[in-house]
């Protein structure tokens, strides 16, 4: 099975207290099952219950999202993978760094799924500390005009598009906002620590579109603790 994610971010989901829910009748009522262990690309497990993120993100939006658009980005870079076998042969990274097309389109917006479900979470902390804390304030002065700077550009993204907090290899950390399905990976810019979707299909059943409102409530949701451990493993 090929690999889901980069080496920082298995090891940062692996070392997560927070036990992984029993999903099993979740799965399969939206026939996820065996898309969980799919190949050569398979659909991340949700780390929490589908309306732990509620009120902020609803249990239907995350069916919807994660179950339907999410799992059919997986299904369709399998299908281009039967067709072509030398996708079989890479990484779901080395995919989304060398394709284009609608090969590339799928296989990015995995990635992007996977880091962005995996930066959320409930009872989170509200904020960062130690290291992560003291890179935010040195790059954007301080933890409150980060949020109101990654805010604007993620609300003023045209259309469909993503919003990251990106380590550079300096380790000075930037906002990088993109269209469809574009990430970091595919432009270089450093290491993805943290990514808001904001087609509207994250939010419009919820929010309809008001994509600041979501925006919040989105930073209601961010584990920073995992997001730390990106910070720190992004170097290895």
């Amino acid at each position: 099975m090929q690999r889901l994610f980069s080496n920082s971010l298995k090891a940062g989901m692996a070392s997560r207290s927070r036990a992984v829910p029993n999903l099993a009748d979740f799965y399969k009522k939206l026939d996820l099952t065996e898309l969980l262990e799919g190949k050569p690309f398979s659909l991340v497990p949700l780390l929490y219950q589908p309306y732990e993120l509620s009120p902020h993100i609803s249990e239907t939006i995350v069916t919807y999202h994660y179950g339907k658009h999410h799992a059919t980005y997986v299904r369709n870079l399998n299908d281009f993978a039967a067709k072509d076998p030398s996708l079989a042969k890479k990484s779901l990274e080395e995919v989304v760094k060398t394709s284009e097309g609608a090969v590339f389109n799928n296989a990015a917006q995995i990635w992007n799924h996977n880091l962005y479900w995996a930066c959320m979470g409930p009872n989170t902390s509200g904020k960062p500390s130690g290291s992560l804390a003291s890179a935010i304030d040195k790059s954007f002065n301080s933890f409150d005009e980060f949020k109101i700077e990654f805010s604007s550009k993620a609300a003023g993204v045209f259309g469909s598009g993503w919003a990251f907090l990106v380590k550079q290899p300096n380790g000075k950390l930037i906002i990088e906002t993109t269209s469809n399905a574009v990430n970091p990976l595919k432009t270089g810019s450093g290491t993805a620590l943290l990514g808001l979707d904001v087609w509207e299909h994250a939010y419009y059943l919820d929010y309809f579109n008001r994509r600041p409102a979501y925006i919040k409530g989105f930073f209601e949701l961010v584990d920073w603790d995992y997001v730390s451990q990106r910070f720190e493993g992004s170097a290895e």
